[in-house]
């Protein structure tokens, strides 16, 4: 059956400028972190994309090591590409990264230029584009010079591989030096990608201020703190669950007795502003202008309408925003 996108896809979704640049993107991008990958039934995934883009999510967000196995994620996502979306290429924003440990050897991990320009050359194999919209550094490194990664950067853009450039998981102090080393190379950075939650927040100790006053977008990734800011936990940790499994990125004792009750009262102010848990605390981070979209997973199409929902109700009362402060500080 052939794919055809339902003429009413931008007729509800919300647009954020990222930054001081002329890209807008959907208030709730989709990410193929999770669910995505070799090990996970193609059709399923093909489905959520579908659903996604005939909601307006034109952001899709990948990474070289996304799966699993590594680099999977871009594959599925370049089949759905080449069989569903051809026509749609130009509606679209894709974004990959590389800084984890994508293959053996000292080439294969990190920040050099070598890693970075290898890696982007073999992602757009596997999603069979010419470019990206925007290319990551996932990490800051260490042991390689900042203007290393930089300049791997700056020549990605020049060699029309990627569109913008972006960095991820920097620090403010890293970010700063990153942002002046760009600058002076002619290359703005557009987003900084980083973990933001209710329950993660050192993005406010100064990070935000930096993308704020020089320009650059926001993207909030793990905005439902793996699952813990959703209903799933307000009755304990079910079977099944991320914190129920081992070697997750939610582990059991992160669900604390303190944790859970805190979640409950959340939801209580959720059910009150007619969201459920999970719609509040992406709205919850889209309150703040500076983050320009919230990188949501799904494993199911009824979980991404779900969180569709957010875009309905995003503003909060004074009122709320206190009530919210007092349960999260216990």
């Amino acid at each position: 059956m052939v794919y055809k996108s339902s003429e009413k896809r931008y007729d509800t979704m919300l647009y954020n400028r990222c930054g001081k640049s002329g890209v807008k993107l959907p208030a709730i991008s989709l990410g193929l972190w999770h669910n995505f990958g070799g090990v996970d039934t193609f059709e399923n995934g093909r489905a959520i994309l579908h659903k996604a883009f005939d909601s307006g999510i034109t952001h899709f967000d990948l990474a070289n090591n996304y799966g699993p196995p590594p680099g999977s994620a871009e594959e599925m996502f370049g089949k759905v590409l080449k069989q569903d979306f051809a026509p749609y290429r130009d509606e679209m924003i894709i974004s990959t990264k590389a800084g984890y440990t994508m293959w053996d050897g000292p080439y294969g991990d990190w920040g050099s230029k070598k890693y970075l320009v290898a890696s982007l050359d073999q992602s757009l194999k596997r999603m069979g584009l010419d470019y990206v919209d925007i290319f990551y550094s996932h990490r800051f490194d260490p042991e390689t010079p900042v203007e290393e990664t930089m300049e791997a950067l700056h020549l990605i853009k020049q060699q029309g591989k990627a569109l913008y450039v972006g960095i991820s998981n920097y620090r403010p102090e890293q970010t700063k030096s990153a942002l002046k080393i760009l600058n002076q190379l002619g290359t703005k950075c557009l987003i900084h990608q980083a973990k933001y939650s209710m329950y993660e927040r050192w993005v406010e100790g100064g990070l935000l201020d930096i993308l704020g006053s020089e320009g650059v977008g926001l993207i909030a990734f793990s905005p439902l703190a793996q699952g813990l800011l959703t209903n799933r936990y307000i009755d304990g940790i079910p079977a099944g669950s991320r914190a129920a499994k081992a070697d997750t990125f939610l582990n059991r004792e992160d669900v604390t007795e303190e944790k859970i009750r805190q979640v409950r009262q959340l939801n209580d102010i959720a059910k009150a502003r007619g969201q459920s848990l999970a719609q509040m605390s992406l709205a919850w981070l889209l309150k703040d202008p500076r983050v320009t979209s919230v990188l949501i997973g799904a494993s199911s199409v009824a979980q991404l309408e779900d969180n569709l929902k957010t875009i309905q109700t995003v503003n909060f009362s004074g009122d709320e925003l206190k009530r919210i402060e007092a349960i999260l500080a216990g």
